[in-house]
């Protein structure tokens, strides 16, 4: 099922409400390193509008703030550079920069049909461990979509995704896969501040398992490029409303 579409500067978007000011902010991983979660705590910051586009990022303040030192503190604004997230300007050392659409779909272009090929992979390498695995960690899911779970089920979201990943039995694209999520990890967790994302992303991811399940290579990728695709509206109907 297909969440109902809004025109929005001419394109189509899924209708979806962003959540409410005052309800839970945070979807990251709990079992990330203190450096990891500089980086994806910075990343977060800036998708969702905590830290505006022109804020100076100082190397000495944040790594207080996070109680590590300068070098992961650089690796972080390094990787969020690449992201997209912020610029290196001279005397002004690291600052968040606008985000702009077409950098996120250009990002998200790739992305996308990356994990399309490794859901076609799953659907005809997958071993029947490997299958049920990847039932468990959807069927967990649905527990935390009624909970309304946003930390717990990005946690979950990650596990599915690394599942097909594995299951695809290229270990180059698993590589490439983790590098990229990287990069827009930040927007893929922001989507599900949007209201009844939790829902549609499980039902999405519902439709690749089914797929990959029946060995269906090229039903697995339409419905992993159709979930990525949504995904990335969602961000940027998500972003519209801040």
């Amino acid at each position: 099922m297909k969440a109902p579409t809004t025109a929005i500067s001419g394109k189509s978007r899924p209708n979806l409400r962003v959540i409410e000011a005052g309800a839970p902010t945070r979807t990251v991983d709990s079992s990330l390193t203190r450096a990891e979660r500089l980086r994806a705590e910075l990343a977060d910051d800036i998708v969702c509008g905590r830290l505006a586009p022109g804020t100076a990022l100082d190397e000495t303040t944040l790594a207080n703030r996070f109680g590590v030192s300068r070098t992961p503190v650089r690796e972080a604004l390094r990787e969020l550079a690449a992201a997209g997230l912020v610029v290196h300007r001279a005397h002004r050392g690291a600052v968040v920069t606008a985000l702009t659409e077409e950098r996120l779909r250009e990002m998200f272009s790739v992305m996308t049909e990356l994990e399309a090929l490794a859901a076609a992979g799953c659907a005809s390498s997958m071993s029947p461990s490997e299958r049920q695995q990847l039932v468990d960690i959807h069927d967990d899911a649905e527990n935390l979509v009624r909970a309304g779970d946003l930390a717990a089920y990005a946690e979950a979201n990650d596990r599915f995704h690394d599942c097909l990943y594995a299951g695809s039995h290229n270990s180059f694209l698993a590589e490439t896969l983790l590098s990229v999520r990287r990069r827009v990890s930040a927007f893929r967790r922001a989507q599900f501040r949007s209201l009844g994302r939790l829902k549609l992303s499980h039902e999405e991811h519902d439709r690749v398992v089914q797929a990959v399940l029946r060995g269906d290579r090229d039903a697995a990728a339409r419905e992993m490029r159709s979930h990525l695709e949504t995904v990335r509206d969602s961000f940027l109907v998500f972003h519209d409303g801040l």
